[in-house]
């Protein structure tokens, strides 16, 4: 099973000196990949979880790791669709895959925080309709030029749109989300899957079995998908799967393969102790050193 590293996005130990270590570290070690994930807005009232509160962008981020690595794939999950005009994210996406060579592997999701829809002046309702027209959208500006397409709600007329992904069969397109309807969304339309922090280690098989039977009534292989697991690993006390000693994280990261898992990547912007606007930023970074090393590939 390929294994991977959340790079330092969220709260006081995304510093530019940080992410140089964080990303260059992990390629050296081994690592298949690095992640980032997105966060538009929060509420002025911190009603969400203190790891959402200050985010970088994830596009941005990919693209500095891209210029700071050579090897490692480079993952988000997930940017959310009704956030971006089709355009806007083909542009984004294409840019960040030529400038890395062709690593890019995009995670898409819906959004679920009201306030970042309504800044967005995009409306939560119908959300799961909007995903599966952007998702065609998606593919044809990706795909060979002239692109038209005259949907609904979504419009163009007849453009180019380069530059194009660097691999001939385009950028890798992983859905999350964690309902009946977006894993099926997943196994007929996606690449592949992405857990969210939410499902816990144990339950991803129910989710991993949805969205291959997804793929194969919609006559798809389901064994040519990716299933990408968040692996949110905590210190302290062993309270779960991924918490605890790391020797126990370690044996925890090998049986995730038996839950179906083909990639996980291994997330400490998660940890409060570490995610949060006002943790010690040199104590994160130990604790990252830590773990990088103990569970490197």
């Amino acid at each position: 099973m390929r294994v991977g590293f959340g790079l330092p996005v969220a709260g006081s130990w995304a510093t530019r000196e940080n992410f140089v270590e964080i990303a260059t570290t992990a390629e050296r070690l081994g690592y298949h990949s690095v992640w980032t994930f997105q966060r538009l807005v929060s509420p002025a009232d911190r009603s969400i979880p203190p790891t959402y509160w200050s985010v970088v962008d994830p596009v941005v981020a990919l693209g500095a790791a891209a210029a700071l690595t050579e090897r490692v794939e480079l993952g988000v999950a997930v940017l959310n669709m009704p956030f971006f005009s089709p355009p806007l994210l083909a542009k984004q996406l294409a840019a960040v895959d030529v400038l890395s060579g062709g690593r890019l592997v995009a995670g898409l999701g819906n959004g679920w925080q009201p306030i970042e829809f309504e800044a967005s002046g995009v409306p939560i309702e119908g959300r799961g309709v909007r995903a599966e027209e952007y998702l065609g959208v998606l593919r044809r500006l990706l795909g060979p030029d002239p692109v038209a397409y005259d949907g609904p709600l979504y419009r163009l007329q007849p453009a180019e749109v380069l530059p194009k992904p660097v691999n001939p069969e385009g950028i890798p397109i992983l859905l999350g989300g964690d309902a009946p309807t977006a894993l099926a969304r997943a196994g007929r339309r996606a690449d592949g899957w992405i857990s969210s922090s939410r499902v816990p280690p144990s339950e991803l098989h129910t989710r991993i079995a949805q969205v291959k039977r997804a793929a194969q009534d919609a006559g798809r292989d389901p064994d040519a998908l990716r299933f990408v697991c968040r692996g949110v690993v905590v210190g302290g006390e062993r309270t779960r799967p991924l918490s605890g000693p790391l020797e126990q994280v370690r044996d925890d990261v090998a049986q995730l393969a038996e839950q179906g898992v083909t990639e996980v990547f291994v997330d400490l912007n998660f940890d409060p102790s570490i995610g949060h606007p006002a943790a010690d930023p040199r104590a994160s970074m130990d604790r990252a050193r830590e773990v990088l090393e103990a569970l490197r590939p």
